[in-house]
């Protein structure tokens, strides 16, 4: 059986989480959060005192973890079936996550993991690798992208909502860092397919997002 799988790549902020989950909830498909997989691992060695340059226990770390999304009513992320999905949107969360990201072997240790997710009626999958890397032969894909000032000033109000301490300027400078380190690491760079449908969504809201890959699927 064929099960067609929806790529949504770019960069942080651009809206792929949001995008993805509405799209898998009214497609009726399974959903991937591959940053979520990383950004877990990440809070994984920070819970067990591993540091970034120890690779063969993070490598061990990323086999053993046991990760599950759930997209019910709230979208919730279980690690080792601790519910973890506040402590995943943290910048120092996402700032590990992106320096662990960049080691190839501990993206060969997830490949498979990524992999589990494609399951009948289909799958979405968000991340920055999913239509080059993870699942290249996917029928449908999407670099979806905005501004790094537009991003930045969407994750700020969204911090300020959660009654996070934010500073605009810092959450800037990270994205832009992010930006770089994650367009030119050597091991699957944060680059569209070449075959994807390029959205910036900048000047765009979310429904006209949905409503264009939408289009694209049907």
């Amino acid at each position: 059986m064929d099960i067609p799988v929806l790529t949504i790549d770019g960069p942080s902020g651009a809206g792929k989480g949001t995008v993805s989950r509405l799209l898998a909830k009214q497609l009726g498909w399974h959903y991937l959060d591959s940053g979520a997989i990383y950004r877990a691992l990440a809070l994984e060695i920070t819970e067990k005192d591993i540091e970034h340059g120890s690779i063969s226990d993070i490598v061990e770390a990323a086999l053993a973890m046991h990760l599950s999304f759930e997209c019910d009513k709230e979208f919730t992320v279980l690690l080792n079936g601790k519910n973890i999905t506040n402590l995943l949107g943290l910048e120092s969360t996402g700032n590990s996550a992106s320096k662990i990201a960049v080691i190839s072997e501990i993206r060969a240790a997830l490949l498979k993991k990524q992999h589990d997710f494609k399951q009948a009626p289909g799958l979405v999958a968000d991340g920055r690798d999913m239509g080059t890397v993870i699942f290249p032969d996917a029928k449908y894909k999407v670099f979806l992208t905005a501004s790094a000032s537009e991003r930045a000033e969407r994750r700020y109000k969204q911090l300020k909502l959660k009654g996070i301490d934010a500073n605009l300027s810092t959450i800037t400078t990270d994205i832009q860092e992010r930006d770089q380190r994650d367009s030119e690491r050597q091991f699957a760079p944060l680059v569209p397919a070449a075959d994807a449908v390029y959205i910036d969504s900048s000047t765009m809201s979310i429904q006209a997002v949905i409503a264009e890959v939408l289009s694209l699927v049907r």
